[in-house]
């Protein structure tokens, strides 16, 4: 069992970065591939950014290529997510996911999910 416990959101102004953090509880945190979604008002939850096991590849959508970065600290079990130069359309909740091959990444495979943490870019 994994719990995964997001943390960073907030509202700030176009432009703007912010730092999404991951905690996760257990000793298999280095066993699974970790990503995040987002899901906005009255649209599906889509994918964003993955990264493997190790933190060795990692994997953006092409809205968010260039600005967003996904990165791991296994010794930590915590997945970022550094959000740069953000725009209104990020506007969403953002939620941090656990899957046992990256390869393997939509959500009807995702074995964890966190709650959620609210992200909201005003113009």
């Amino acid at each position: 069992q994994v719990q995964l416990v997001e943390s960073g959101g907030g509202l700030v102004q176009a432009g703007d970065s912010l730092r999404l953090s991951c905690a996760a509880s257990g000793r298999t945190f280095s066993s699974y591939a970790m990503g995040w979604f987002r899901q906005a008002p009255g649209k599906e939850r889509e994918f964003v950014t993955k990264i493997n096991r190790s933190g060795g590849s990692t994997y953006y959508a092409d809205s968010v290529k260039g600005r967003f970065t996904i990165s791991r600290d296994n010794a930590r079990n915590t997945v970022y997510l550094q959000m740069n130069s953000l725009k209104p359309e990020d506007t969403a909740v953002y939620y941090c996911a656990a899957a046992q091959s990256v390869y393997a990444f939509s959500p009807n495979v995702i074995d964890y999910w966190g709650q959620g943490t609210q992200v909201t870019v005003s113009s």
